[in-house]
């Protein structure tokens, strides 16, 4: 973070100072922020954010022991003397946060030479900010969220990691109520943005898919006029979106796929396949006339979205070409359970692709898995293990049906759905046509973990895939983890 003074932060927050005297305001200086008492080092200013498990109030003492000069608070703490530690003093933590984190991007831009980038949409957020923090790192230094930092927290604290030397900021910007990327876009003011996706993803909490599309459009509003709107040309709602643009839109899609005629600059996606592995390859075109081959990392032809939506914000940027089709012909997914693909010794494959779920990423994941197993010589057999998509609100138990009989007719052989949300998926398989052992249903990831160890055989693929709170990733990592008990073709009990 840039160095701030006690004075200077709490006038950006419009907080009061307390435990200092007025001498002092100036010559306490803050070169980092953070949340969390254990990330504290000299110079931290610690930010005492009540939670739902714990009050950070209660480790200010802790933070002030680790090297933290001043805490940002919503009241005053003291210590054994009864000595006030050193503060400012806000009604709300978090949404001083917000007021600090606009403070320090408004003076990279009037310091440095920083240019702002934000991500929305339903899914695919967080692999296009790999992407692109791989791109735009070989031109300057940048940062991005850590994982998927994407909130009114986590925006600001990825801010707060910036100082005079960033060239790029990436920000993250995830949503579940109207308004949520009109506020982060007040806070940070992109210089371009990009809109992935309209999902399902939330929609019980949003009231609807139409409010979520409502609630993406607000990147379009709030990236400065003089910047750039990437929108994806391919979905219809956000191809809508170029109406709410204040900025000029340069559209990103596949050949062939797209909604509308494009009436603006497109970079462009032609001749898709995927390679036996599941990796998208395509020809990457962009409005100059510049074209280029590029065989992706990531897993799964969706991925091919993230990749040019990635591609068109670095263009924006006036990344030459050349360097974008480099790094997305070499960078990989930079977080965990996205796609991430472990290769046992045994010859067993594990796909963990559990940190979050929606009805489209499900398809698109399944679908992946169906064309890894078909396409693999000699082909592999596959297994969809599945737990619950959250916050589906009415249409929870529909999307659940549907992906049983999907999996059912991609001929995914095994099927196994964890959890009582996810008991749908199950039934649906099972009405489907798929019969006996082919899927089951269980209450517990434990009770799956011993049918993988007991029936999983070399050549096997398994994804895993649910939504974050529902816990597979770790289910997935434990099989990945595991070698016992595989059975080799031939060697089955009978």
């Amino acid at each position: 973070m840039i160095e701030l003074s006690a004075r200077e932060i709490a006038d950006a927050v419009g907080g009061t100072i307390a435990g200092l005297d007025e001498a002092s305001t100036d010559a306490v200086l803050c070169t980092s922020a953070t949340t969390d008492s254990r990330e504290v080092t000299h110079g931290s200013l610690f930010i005492a954010k009540p939670g739902e498990v714990t009050d950070g109030h209660r480790f200010i003492g802790t933070a002030r022991e680790a090297g933290s000069p001043l805490a940002l608070a919503e009241r005053q703490v003291t210590d054994e003397n009864s000595q006030v530690y050193p503060s400012v003093i806000v009604p709300n933590v978090v949404d001083a946060m917000g007021r600090l984190a606009h403070e320090v991007v408004s003076r990279l831009r009037a310091e440095g030479d920083v240019t702002v980038v934000g991500i929305t949409g339903s899914a695919g957020k967080t692999t296009t900010k790999d992407l692109l923090r791989g791109i735009f790192s070989q031109h300057g230094p940048t940062v991005a969220p850590i994982g998927s930092y994407n909130g009114e927290v986590g925006v600001p604290l990825t801010v707060f990691r910036a100082d005079r030397d960033t060239r790029y900021l990436v920000i993250e910007m995830g949503a579940n109520h109207l308004g949520n990327i009109r506020y982060l876009c007040d806070m940070v003011v992109p210089d371009f943005g990009a809109i992935l996706k309209v999902g399902t993803a939330h929609a019980g909490e949003f009231g609807g898919v139409e409010n979520i599309a409502i609630t993406k459009s607000e990147l379009a509003d709030g990236v400065a006029e003089t910047g750039g709107v990437a929108l994806n040309i391919d979905d219809g709602r956000v191809a809508a979106m170029a109406s709410k643009a204040s900025a000029p839109v340069m559209y990103f899609g596949v050949e062939d796929r797209h909604v509308r005629e494009a009436d603006a600059p497109i970079v462009e996606a032609r001749q898709l396949r995927t390679d036996e592995t599941g990796c998208p390859q395509f020809r990457l075109c962009f409005p100059d006339g510049n074209e280029y081959e590029v065989t992706s990392k990531l897993i799964g032809e969706h991925h091919v979205y993230n990749a040019l939506a990635a591609a068109t914000l670095a263009f924006l940027a006036k990344v030459p070409t050349s360097d974008i089709a480099k790094g997305l012909n070499t960078l990989a997914a930079g977080s965990r359970y996205r796609m991430e693909r472990t290769d046992r010794a045994d010859g067993v494959t594990i796909i963990n692709d559990a940190y979050n779920a929606n009805p489209e990423s499900m398809a698109a994941a399944l679908r992946t898995l169906a064309q890894m197993g078909r396409d693999a010589r000699p082909p592999r057999r596959t297994w969809a293990v599945l737990g619950p998509m959250l916050e589906l609100g009415e249409s929870s138990r529909e999307e659940h049906d549907k992906l049983g009989r999907d999996v059912v007719r991609l001929n995914i052989p095994k099927l196994i759905a964890i959890g009582k949300e996810a008991a749908p998926i199950f039934n649906a398989a099972h009405l489907e046509g798929s019969w006996g052992e082919e899927a089951v249903w269980v209450e517990t990831a434990d009770q799956a973990f011993e049918i993988l160890q007991r029936e999983l055989r070399e050549g096997d693929i398994a994804l895993f895939k649910s939504s974050n709170g529902a816990g597979l990733r770790f289910l997935g990592d434990r099989v990945a983890q595991d070698q016992t008990g595989v059975h080799r073709p031939g060697n089955e009990s009978r």
